[in-house]
């Protein structure tokens, strides 16, 4: 089930003005364009961000997300109509690269749920497709400078107002790190979102995906955090 901060309608409608410039995104737009894809699907898609800018530069763009209320907004943005949104991937069509941007690998906790979407995957990509995606290396330790951030930030957020968000680091039990982010709105309103995310290490990640089929071809620094990330190209071999 998606966390509150994706899946609650009014947290939905404020994720893009606390998130902030999507700089990362950039990255995948070369990776698309560099691997001469004609067809991507956004794994874990949330408002849409990803899927808006490649279905611009002409691409067929499947956006996939669990959460409705993050699909709703995604749908009521410019040029949404160019992008097919959806709860599940989709069967019977096949792409030539998959992508997870963000934190979206890391929300699947178990083995199982990790290598059902891996497998999901690999289903719809045309043989020689490949999987990108992201994740945050364990031995960087980010949850020590989670731990670190202190105060609210205040955001004005275009049709809604002032909100306020909070953020609490909650647990640590590698290879699980809990958080949580209050937001407070102008009207009184308090809502809650608590989040678990997985630090899988380098050998948990080669053995998934080989368990999956895919063949891991190269491993890249994420521009907007070199050596805190892994960027991932895992092809389906043909």
């Amino acid at each position: 089930m998606p966390d509150p901060i994706f899946a609650h309608p009014r947290l939905a409608a404020v994720y893009d003005t606390f998130d902030g410039d999507r700089d990362d995104l950039e990255a995948y737009e070369e990776i698309v364009a560099e691997l001469g894809a004609g067809s991507v699907l956004d794994v874990g898609c949330g408002t849409g961000c990803l899927a808006l800018r490649l279905a611009g530069r002409g691409l067929r763009v499947t956006g996939v997300d669990p959460a409705e209320a993050s699909l709703e907004v995604a749908r009521g943005k410019p040029g949404a109509g160019r992008v097919r949104w959806c709860a599940e991937i989709p069967a019977g069509e096949v792409f030539d690269v998959a992508v997870m941007t963000g934190n979206v690998a890391q929300v699947f906790l178990t083995d199982d749920d990790w290598a059902a979407v891996l497998r999901a995957v690999h289903g719809v990509l045309r043989p020689g497709g490949l999987l990108v995606f992201e994740t945050r290396r364990p031995e960087y330790r980010a949850w020590d400078e989670w731990a670190a951030r202190t105060g609210p930030v205040v955001r004005e957020v275009p049709g809604v107002g002032r909100v306020e968000q909070r953020f609490a680091l909650t647990s640590v039990r590698l290879p699980l790190v809990s958080l949580r982010y209050t937001y407070t709105f102008a009207d009184g309103e308090v809502l809650t979102s608590d989040s678990t995310l997985r630090f899988r290490d380098r050998i948990d990640l080669h053995a998934g995906l080989t368990a999956a089929g895919f063949r891991v071809v190269e491993v890249r620094q994420a521009p907007d955090r070199p050596a805190q990330e892994r960027v991932l190209l895992c092809e389906k071999p043909r």
